[in-house]
């Protein structure tokens, strides 16, 4: 049986071979709106929904897992989403390649992959490389959101932020319950919080520099 040819999602869903150095957010976007950035994006519920409530803010997920950021993307195509798109690549590359230096508004990091051995932590997202990465591309008062279900992984994450300077550590709000099965921050907190997982997030702020 031939292989059924991929759909073209664009501007939904671009990869790297589509970009030709960095990215021109309001060419690419078409207005001036702040833009933040979905790492890890998955299947977009993320950008689906902040999308939605937020369409004065452009949202753009990165996700190198292909299929999983096509998903994404055809729900934002579904939608006619003006204001969330999905790149395909790696978060390094993006961010090193083809961010502006202080271009964006927030980052969101929600349930990272663990990398439950030893051995294969470091391919952790969330690390000191990454902090380093988000300092670059965020404007002064940026935004960093990381949620996660593993306790030892947001130890690591919070030592990380709450102990860099260029960094403030910001409350987060009280957990709220859902109002429907997609009022969730990701797919993933849906099956995490109805299975009986506590979620643990930390907000923080990049403050100017002296």
């Amino acid at each position: 049986m031939p292989q059924q040819p991929i759909p073209d999602l664009k501007p939904y869903f671009q990869t790297l071979n589509d970009l030709d150095g960095p990215i021109d957010f309001p060419a690419f976007f078409g207005n001036r709106n702040p833009v933040e950035i979905d790492v890890g994006c998955g299947r977009g519920l993320f950008l689906v929904n902040a999308s939605k409530a937020n369409p004065s803010v452009n949202y753009l997920g990165i996700e190198i897992d292909y299929k999983e950021g096509r998903r994404g993307a055809r729900r934002l195509s579904k939608r006619e989403a003006p204001n969330a798109r999905v790149l395909g690549g790696d978060v390094a590359t993006v961010f090193d390649k083809h961010i502006v230096p202080q271009s964006v508004a927030a980052v969101h990091v929600y349930f990272p992959d663990p990398w439950w051995k030893r051995r294969h932590r470091r391919r952790r997202v969330f690390t000191d490389v990454l902090v380093e990465r988000m300092v670059r591309v965020l404007a002064t008062g940026g935004l960093v959101h990381s949620w996660t279900d593993v306790d030892e992984y947001f130890e690591v994450i919070r030592a990380l932020m709450d102990n860099d300077p260029r960094f403030e550590t910001l409350p987060m709000p009280q957990e709220v319950a859902p109002q429907h099965d997609l009022d969730y921050r990701t797919s993933f907190e849906r099956k995490k919080r109805q299975a009986g997982y506590t979620i643990r997030r930390g907000l923080w702020q990049l403050t100017p520099t002296v």
